[in-house]
């Protein structure tokens, strides 16, 4: 099966891209880390032979369904050029990173919120009428970030989530909706439950995670000032090899989400590269010169 990168990729593209890498790459493992709200599987792949493992991570949000093909063709372009020795993105020696790491892999973890978005409130079968009452009687979702039960993931986790709970009081936000509103409690959404606990079983041998949004060209780092050894180090790389500014989030953006997560829970160095520059969704007319910045960055991530 051909992978068509410039085409909009929602869950089923995205499960049947993922499932042709293991045929034609035998050495790479995948599985599940859980299931969404809606019984859509989350899967994962890992490739390379090392202990010392990376985690990339995409789709946290509806609306950025183009990063889970930043990542697939990220898993096509490493494993071809780990069979075939040539090395990539200006420079990257593939096969030698991947005979030392182990690279993991979640290209899509909101399946449920990507549908909403791309193919609005049926996709949701029995939720479809809350949805809609959610996104305020419209039934457009082209902006919908939040899963099915209108939770945004990247607010669902344990740091500093009190905090998030009273900004999101500040802008009105009090129940769930296309984007901010942080649940009931952290982890309280199975897809958030199911990266942390699967983020968890890979310590201590992970040593970096990234998590891929969309847009700015910016790289989070730290987590309200602080941030593991290293860390602003490989943010710094991660600018020179894309180009992309090194920043820190502010207001209700600062809190509840799975980099601060990382760095507050497990003290391991962790990013949020927001990939792209324009309007979301962004276009996927724009995925490979979008993707030429982004691939050098997960290199980086990988060998590190």
């Amino acid at each position: 099966m051909e992978i068509d990168y410039e085409a909009v990729c929602g869950y089923e593209r995205m499960t049947e891209y993922l499932s042709t890498i293991p045929e034609r790459f035998p050495e790479t493992e995948s599985g599940l880390i859980g299931m969404s709200i809606l019984g859509r599987d989350i899967p994962y792949l890992r490739i390379g032979h090392g202990k010392s493992a990376s985690l990339l991570v995409g789709a946290h949000h509806g609306m950025e369904h183009i990063t889970s093909l930043f990542l697939i063709k990220f898993l096509e372009d490493s494993l071809s050029a780990e069979r075939s020795g040539v090395k990539i993105a200006g420079g990257f020696d593939v096969r030698y990173i991947l005979a030392h790491r182990s690279v993991y892999v979640v290209p899509m973890l909101n399946p449920d919120g990507v549908e909403i978005e791309i193919s609005g409130a049926e996709t949701a079968g029995p939720l479809r009428d809350r949805l809609i009452s959610m996104n305020g009687g419209n039934l457009n979702f082209s902006s919908w970030q939040a899963n099915a039960r209108g939770v945004d993931l990247n607010h669902n986790y344990d740091a500093g989530f009190d905090e998030c709970r009273r900004l999101e009081h500040a802008h009105g936000i009090y129940s769930g909706g296309p984007t901010r509103y942080g649940g009931e409690y952290p982890e309280s959404e199975p897809e958030v439950s199911a990266l942390c606990r699967f983020t968890r079983f890979l310590c201590p041998n992970l040593h970096c995670a990234v998590a891929l949004h969309t847009q700015g060209e910016e790289i989070y780092w730290d987590y309200l000032g602080s941030a593991p050894k290293d860390s602003r180090m490989l943010a710094e790389c991660f600018a020179n090899v894309s180009g992309y500014q090194v920043s820190s989030p502010e207001g209700i953006a600062s809190y509840g989400g799975y980099k601060d997560w990382v760095i507050s829970e497990l003290g391991i160095p962790a990013f949020t590269i927001e990939c792209g520059y324009g309007k979301n969704p962004l276009p996927p007319s724009d995925f490979y010169k979008i993707y030429e910045k982004v691939l050098p960055i997960l290199l980086t991530a990988a060998a590190f």
